[in-house]
């Protein structure tokens, strides 16, 4: 059974969860790595109701030991990496602290290059064609205001997942990019909006369903013809 990684996990109903649901559903042993035991523990239960194997992993994506570490538990077979992190904080730039900026810089992208560097390596030491993707936003693309530590992060990580990707093609490794373009219909945001179930009804939020279904979809990819950046967002999206 091949073995995938999913870094960025936190509540059952959010993409990093339901990414790890789906890629268990197609036969591979998943390892969910997060911040908190509490989240990646009801991941973990879920995906073994499902009759699938996983695995929990307590993880500071921005710790390069920890990453060396988690690499190591996941041990041989790893074919399917996804880095799942993020921090869409706001702020506007005059009243952020620098360490603000830093820490958001860090999580977004410092963490992506100590993630793609460990599973990089990996591949090439087993010889294996495998698929690393990453997670975007709206704001790789654009910056947008009162959001401009989020937007410099996404932005950064977005060209080091292009620079990978053009590195390592000719070792038969296909890195992916998704832009997630508007709000996802999981915990998150319902738990900071009143009309949570409205914009569902209306198709103003992205099913996550849909979403994992892409990632599958880039996995799946023959090499002859390779999808680096794929975008999702609803219908009624104004982008």
């Amino acid at each position: 059974m091949k073995k995938a990684l999913v870094i960025g996990v936190g509540p059952l109903n959010g993409l990093g969860a339901q990414l790890c649901k789906k890629i268990a559903n197609n036969n591979f042993e998943v390892f969910v790595a997060g911040r908190t035991k509490a989240s990646l523990d009801m991941v973990v239960d879920s995906i073994l109701k499902d009759g699938n194997k996983a695995n929990p992993i307590v993880v500071d994506t921005t710790d390069e030991l920890q990453i060396k570490s988690m690499i190591k538990v996941v041990g041989t077979g790893l074919d399917f990496a996804v880095y799942n992190v993020g921090n869409n904080r706001p702020g506007k730039i005059i009243d952020m602290d620098a360490s603000y900026f830093t820490e958001s810089w860090q999580t977004g992208c410092f963490g992506g290059f100590l993630f793609a560097k460990e599973v990089i390596k990996t591949f090439l030491k087993e010889k294996t064609a495998g698929t690393l993707i990453f997670t975007g936003a709206s704001a790789s693309l654009r910056g947008k205001p009162n959001f401009g530590a989020f937007n410099s992060a996404k932005g950064a990580l977005r060209n080091l997942a292009q620079a990978i990707a053009k590195e390592y093609a000719e070792n038969s490794i296909h890195v992916s990019h998704v832009i997630v373009d508007g709000g996802l219909a999981g915990e998150r945001i319902k738990q900071k909006i009143s009309d949570f179930s409205q914009r569902v009804e209306e198709g103003r939020l992205i099913n996550i369903e849909s979403v994992t279904e892409a990632y599958m979809f880039l996995y799946n990819q023959n090499k002859n013809a390779w999808t680096f950046e794929l975008d999702v967002r609803t219908s009624k999206e104004n982008w």
